[in-house]
């Protein structure tokens, strides 16, 4: 008589929790006009289509797991950066850590961004601003107190193409890194509506905790 031993090779409940844990993960937050237009539409501003699902592509396939979504038209930024701040919680809850967190906003997404900064006030979790500061901010939005790991992006030929330094002067709570990146690509604030490695290399080397990368 023969027996044949079967093994069960699922991995355990643990196991794949902690290589969960282990991921790094990105809350991608987009620009002002994907609330009002599908992705790859032509934006006439900057004569260049919107490649939304390309960006998100991007970051899946160097294994980012990418959390993002289209919001709805005149959404709101208070409110979304709270629900935002709840899905970070609820991440760490699980056990992910926060420096394997971060928020990568553009333009209307980055203002998203910088108050996730400051509602959830984890000097671990990382950030990426995308063309989206303006000196007057300091006047217009003094609300806004950056905290975590910063690295700010910027192109010369945009209006939001300046260093939000004052800004990081002006904060109270702790920034770890900070870090400012100027493109010129002269595409003005049409640069971030590009899925171009000029700024998403940058933002994933950010994002898997290289702050130190050479960058030309």
């Amino acid at each position: 008589m023969s027996f044949m031993l079967v093994f069960n090779c699922a991995p355990s409940p643990k196991k794949e929790t902690a290589k969960n844990e282990e991921k790094n993960y990105i809350f991608f937050l987009h620009n002002k006009f994907l609330e009002s237009n599908p992705s790859g539409a032509f934006a006439t501003d900057y004569n260049t289509k919107v490649e939304y699902n390309g960006i998100l592509d991007s970051y899946r396939k160097d294994g980012f797991i990418v959390i993002s979504e289209k919001r709805k038209p005149k959404a709101n930024v208070d409110l979304y950066a709270r629900k935002v701040v709840s899905q970070i919680d609820s991440l760490m809850a699980k056990g992910v850590k926060a420096n394997h967190i971060t928020v990568v906003g553009t333009s209307k997404g980055g203002y998203i961004a910088q108050y996730v900064s400051t509602y959830a006030k984890n000097p671990d979790l990382n950030f990426v601003f995308i063309g989206c500061y303006q000196d007057s901010d300091l006047e217009e939005i003094p609300d806004i107190n950056f905290c975590g790991n910063i690295l700010t992006i910027y192109e010369k030929t945009d209006i939001f193409g300046v260093s939000a330094l004052k800004r990081k002067e002006r904060s109270t709570l702790p920034v770890p890194r900070f870090r400012e990146i100027e493109l010129n690509t002269g595409l003005k604030h049409g640069f971030l509506y590009v899925a171009s490695d000029e700024w998403i290399l940058p933002s994933k080397k950010w994002a898997s905790r290289n702050y130190d990368f050479t960058h030309p």
